[in-house]
C-alpha cells in the first residue's frame, strides 16, 4: 500500500522562534489525536526564523545564563529547545525545514538514526544536483563543505514515533556573522558556510525551496503536495495565525549589534 503524501507549506516572512515551536507542538497533538483513526497527515514546514540562538535539551539554564545575556544584547532572541544538539543560530538567509512525520507509517518503522541519515543525504544530494556543491564526510552530524566549514545542521525530536524539529541550511551570507558570535553545535574551529559563498553568486532562500521539496520527496519516497491553509481546518488556521504574527513583528537586525 503506497504511503500518503507529505503536505508542505513555505512561510515567506521570517517567523518568531517560540511561536513556531508552539505550531509544531499543535501539529504534533493534532497528529496524535487523528492517528487513532489513521486520518493524520504528515507535514513539512519550510521557513526562515527571525534572528535567534537556540540550545539543545541537554544544556541547562545555569550553563547558558551568561550566553543568553550576551547574545540577546547583540539583538537576537534566545530559546532552549527540545531537540538534540547544542547551541546554534537560526535567522533570515537560512532555510529551516521542520518535518512532522509519522515514522510508524512504514513496516518496519523508520528508526531515528535512519531518519537522520536520510535527511543528511537529502541535503547533500540537493546541494550536488542543484548547485554542484560537494560535501566532505564528517564524524559529526550535518553537512560540511570542508573539514572546518559547515553549511547545514540537523537536530530532531521524536515522540510516539512522530517527529518535530529538523534541519537548517545556510543559503545567503546573512547568517554567517551571527554564527561567528558562538561555537555552534559545540564544534570548536568550525565556521558556517552558505550556498551563496560556495557558488560565488547570490542565491535567495525562496530559490531553493522547490528543489528541497523535490529532494525531500525523493529521499523519503513520498509524493509532495502543497498545503492550502484555507482548506486545512485547525492546522490551516494555526498556520495563518502565525503568518499574521510574523508580519506584525516588523523588521529585524541584519547583523549583530556591536557590544
Amino acid at each position: 500500500m503506497p504511503l500518503p503524501p507529505v503536505f508542505y507549506h513555505y512561510f515567506r516572512t521570517p517567523l518568531p522562534y517560540t511561536r513556531t515551536l508552539l505550531l509544531q507542538e499543535k501539529i504534533h497533538q493534532l497528529q496524535l489525536a487523528a492517528r487513532r483513526s489513521s486520518s493524520h497527515h504528515d507535514i513539512l514546514l519550510l521557513l526562515e526564523h527571525r534572528p535567534v540562538y537556540t540550545s539543545g535539551r541537554r544544556q541547562t539554564e545555569q550553563e547558558l545564563h551568561a550566553e543568553r545575556a550576551r547574545l540577546t544584547s547583540i539583538g537576537a532572541e534566545f530559546s532552549i529547545a527540545a531537540r538534540g544538539g547544542q547551541l546554534t543560530y537560526h535567522g533570515p538567509g537560512q532555510l529551516v525545514g521542520y518535518p512532522l512525520l509519522d515514522l510508524a507509517r512504514t513496516s518496519p518503522p523508520i528508526g531515528i538514526r535512519d531518519y537522520i541519515c536520510i535527511m543528511q543525504k537529502m541535503i547533500q544530494s540537493y546541494l550536488l544536483r542543484t548547485h554542484e556543491i560537494t560535501h566532505v564526510p564528517s564524524d559529526n552530524t550535518g553537512v560540511f563543505l570542508d573539514p572546518v566549514t559547515k553549511i547545514a545542521s540537523i537536530g530532531v525530536q521524536v515522540r510516539h514515533r512522530l517527529t518535530t524539529h529538523g534541519f537548517a541550511m545556510n543559503v545567503t551570507k546573512e547568517p554567517l556573522e551571527w554564527f561567528a558570535q558562538v561555537v555552534a553545535c559545540g564544534l570548536v574551529d568550525v565556521k558556517a558556510g552558505c550556498i551563496t559563498e560556495a557558488k560565488g553568486k547570490n542565491v535567495r532562500v525562496e530559490d531553493v525551496v522547490p528543489g528541497i521539496v523535490d529532494a525531500f520527496g525523493t529521499s523519503y519516497g513520498r509524493d509532495m503536495v502543497k498545503l492550502c491553509p484555507q482548506n486545512a481546518g485547525e492546522l490551516g488556521e494555526a498556520i495563518l495565525a502565525l503568518e499574521e504574527d510574523a508580519l506584525a513583528a516588523g523588521g529585524w537586525l541584519k547583523a549583530p549589534s556591536p557590544t
